[in-house]
Formats: C-alpha cells, structure tokens, sequence
C-alpha cells in the first residue's frame, strides 16, 4: 500500500465494525489472501457490491465515472490486469468487493485476482501504532 503505508508499520484492525455495517468504499481493510488464505492482504476497498467497475484510460470507472484518489500521486497510471482487461465493465455480485493497492504499478490487486468475497474481510485497519512518528488514526477516504 506504498506510499500510503510502509513494509515494517505495526497497524490495529477493526474486527467488529463489518459485523454491525457493511465496508464502505475508500475503507483499508485486511482480508485473506486470494489463492492462499493463510496469507493477510491489506487494500483499499474501490468497488462495492452492485457496482459496476472498469479500468481504462488509467483510471478506475465505477459506475461510468472516474474515482477520484487524492490519495495517489497525480501522474500515477492505473493500468488494466490479468483479471480485468481494459475496457472492460464488471458488475460486482452480491457481497464481492473490488480492492486495489496505492502502489498500483506494482500493486497484485482485484485487477489481477478478481473480487475479494465479504467472507474474507478479517477487518478494517483503523490505527497505525508503529513506527512513533506516524502514529495516528487512518481515516476512510469519502468518494
């Protein structure tokens, strides 16, 4: 999730909020790892169920308009993946989640592995307590 979070930060994960609401969009959540469930992921949720996703023009469409990451840096590319091909419109099923990485050029996403099932979301991240000087509260990011 560079440049947003760093290999070595300690983060708390919510495990109650899903049990009393549904994952909002622009949520961090950690889930089990596609492929190999032993294995935590941490991604930002980009797509909710119902919606209707695509990836083109280096950007992600959700519902025929383009998301608005701030978060990224202004020249940063999203290119298509193995999954989902550019251009391509996918509606999301009931309770799948489409998740993507801040790093996307290097990011192994929902692009590249499809949607993550409700089933696999462990959390919500919510705190990063480590290292000292970026401790603080993560916030969702309102699309």
């Amino acid at each position: 999730m560079y440049p947003n979070f760093q290999d070595q930060e300690y983060l708390l994960t919510d495990k109650i909020t899903y049990q009393l609401s549904e994952p909002k969009r622009g949520d961090i959540i950690v889930f089990k790892a596609p492929g190999n469930e032993k294995y935590d992921y941490i991604k930002r949720i980009t797509g909710l169920p119902g919606d209707s996703i695509k990836v083109e023009n280096c950007h992600i469409l959700v519902n025929g308009q383009i998301l608005e990451e701030e978060y990224l840096p202004e020249n940063l590319c999203t290119s298509a993946g193995h999954f989902w091909q550019s251009g391509q419109s996918i509606t999301l099923d009931e309770n799948q989640y489409f998740v993507s990485g801040d790093n996307r050029p290097y990011s192994s996403d929902s692009r590249d592995w499809g949607t993550v099932p409700e089933k696999n979301i462990v959390g919500k991240v919510w705190l990063r307590y480590w290292p000292v000087d970026r401790v603080g509260i993560i916030r969702r990011v309102d699309y």
